[in-house]
């Protein structure tokens, strides 16, 4: 039984290669940036109590995987747009209060991309509304940068006190 649990712990930390948590941070990110369910900070959480040392690489890696996911569905945003308009050859509403509301703040307002369900349709809707992708994107990656480095900071500063 001994040998068995030896072997069984010699497998697992072979699959605890530094450099094999990074995919598994990048596609949690892209994923939970996009309308698909997940939670990007459980995975690098997990990457980064088992190699605090790579705090700082792991946060590089989900942000650029949460920017190109919120790309993705700016994206998505924008092609609906377009499918609406042209296959039910009507005009989108652009009086209405909530579209109004939303271009009278502009991509600042992406910053609260962030917040579950929330940050994905205001992603969704700045696409839809054909705001500025770089700008947008800037905001966005502002937000979601914040976001991590908090949770960067914290853990770090949990594993000092540890």
């Amino acid at each position: 039984m001994v040998e068995w649990l030896q072997a069984a712990s010699a497998w697992m930390q072979g699959w605890l290669h530094p450099n094999a948590g990074f995919a598994g941070v990048f596609v949690s990110a892209l994923l939970s940036a996009t309308v698909l369910p997940g939670s990007t900070e459980v995975v690098l959480t997990a990457k980064i109590i088992a190699f605090p040392a790579l705090a700082w690489q792991a946060l590089g890696v989900a942000l650029l995987g949460s920017a190109i996911g919120c790309a993705l569905n700016f994206g998505m945003g924008r092609a609906a747009r377009d499918g609406w308009e042209r296959f039910k050859h009507v005009q989108v509403d652009e009086e209405h209060s909530r579209v109004v509301r939303l271009r009278r703040l502009g991509p600042p307002v992406l910053v609260l991309s962030v917040l579950p369900l929330v940050g994905d349709a205001l992603v969704l809707a700045a696409g839809w509304l054909r705001m500025p992708f770089w700008h947008s994107l800037f905001w966005i990656a502002l937000g979601k940068g914040t976001r991590y480095l908090v949770l960067v900071l914290g853990l770090q500063g949990l594993h000092a006190f540890g």
